[in-house]
């Protein structure tokens, strides 16, 4: 088929490999304009960017779709069917008129539950038991048009989100290649809709005040960005990995219990399992303890 593909994040990369690899035409590939990175911040591309750079394809890298001109250049691939995939652009109706099979939506979640920005980690934060991918046909709302196909996989306690991220990212790359072989008849989505709104670096704050389970929920949500972190002496210390345990403590929520550096939460007791501090190497909680001991008593801003 005759293919553009559009999308700017790592989550694309195995969608554009796997429509290559099957034989398709993929005529362009649309990207967000590259921005400023590193300590030049100098603009660099994003990874789908990239990828489609090392495989010599077209690379279009607009504003805006939603110009005149941008519609008409669009148009004229003649496509069969757009394939979109965290892209970050909204595409207005004459963009998602032109292909003659319109524009399929890979989308990290089981739609309805969690459209928006960030599924992938709404679905470990909320503590749901699965999550998945749909392949959506697109239609002018946030991700509401009719799915094609849908595929589950599980949420397990140890499940972060840079792995649940890889997982999805290679089963949506699965699955629109069979929703393009086998044209599969769309059906309008359910109601009981969720959204999932876009992540900022302060969400990653510890609120001690809070269950120590929805704290190593949210640590597992926001691996690897942003992070989550608290305040030590007056910076920030990053708990990369962590379990919830039971218990009481009749001190302040964020007060070292002892020597392993359990955590006194507003319910229950957190208990790290790997930490970092700014401009070292993460390590296991007991290595970091031998050389960094954090009293019992102390307490995390």
């Amino acid at each position: 088929m005759r293919l553009a593909v559009m999308g700017s994040a790592a989550f694309a990369v195995p969608a554009l490999t796997a429509l290559r690899a099957a034989g398709h035409d993929i005529v362009a590939v649309y990207c967000q304009t590259p921005r400023p990175a590193g300590r030049g911040q100098k603009p660099r591309p994003g990874p789908l960017h990239q990828k489609a750079l090392e495989l010599g394809l077209t690379v279009a890298t607009p504003l805006t779709l939603r110009s005149a001109e941008a519609a008409a250049d669009f148009a004229a691939l003649a496509l069969d069917a757009a394939v979109v995939a965290a892209y970050g652009l909204i595409l207005p109706p004459p963009i998602l008129a032109a292909p003659r099979h319109g524009c399929l939506n890979i989308h990290a979640s089981l739609l309805p539950r969690w459209r928006g920005a960030a599924p992938i980690q709404a679905a470990i934060l909320a503590g749901d038991p699965e999550t998945g991918v749909t392949i959506m046909q697109m239609e002018a709302g946030l991700d509401t048009g009719p799915i094609l196909l849908q595929e589950a996989v599980p949420i397990t306690e140890e499940t972060t989100a840079g792995a649940l991220h890889d997982t999805l990212a290679a089963l949506g790359a699965r699955l629109i290649l069979r929703a393009l072989a086998e044209n599969p008849p769309p059906r309008p989505q359910p109601p009981g809709a969720t959204y999932a709104a876009k992540l900022r670096r302060e969400d990653g704050r510890i609120d001690w005040t809070r269950p120590a389970a929805a704290i190593a929920r949210q640590i597992r949500a926001l691996n690897p960005w942003p992070g989550m972190f608290t305040d030590r002496a007056g910076a920030a210390f990053k708990i990369l990995a962590a379990r919830a345990e039971e218990g009481t403590a009749p001190v302040a929520p964020g007060t070292v219990l002892d020597d392993r550096l359990a955590i006194a939460c507003g319910e229950g007791v957190l208990r790290p399992l790997r930490v970092q501090i700014a401009g070292r190497a993460a390590l296991a909680t007991a290595d970091f303890l031998r050389g960094h001991p954090i009293m019992p008593g102390s307490r995390f801003g």
